[in-house]
């Protein structure tokens, strides 16, 4: 998949619009940083896409 700046891109999910998904998307970052993955939000239309990134070393 994509590169981006040190960020690997390792898989993406298309779901339902949900605002409670930014909390988990938080949660999911403040506690997994440092098993070196990190999350993204990212809105397009209705749906959103939670994508998940591995740190390169």
């Amino acid at each position: 998949m994509q590169s981006q700046e040190g960020l690997e891109v390792k898989a993406v999910i298309e779901i339902e619009q949900n605002s409670e998904l930014y909390r988990l998307v938080d949660f999911l970052n403040k506690n997994l940083k440092s098993k070196g993955v990190i999350f993204g939000l990212t809105k397009k239309n209705e749906k959103m896409n939670i994508t998940l990134y591995e740190l390169e070393k």
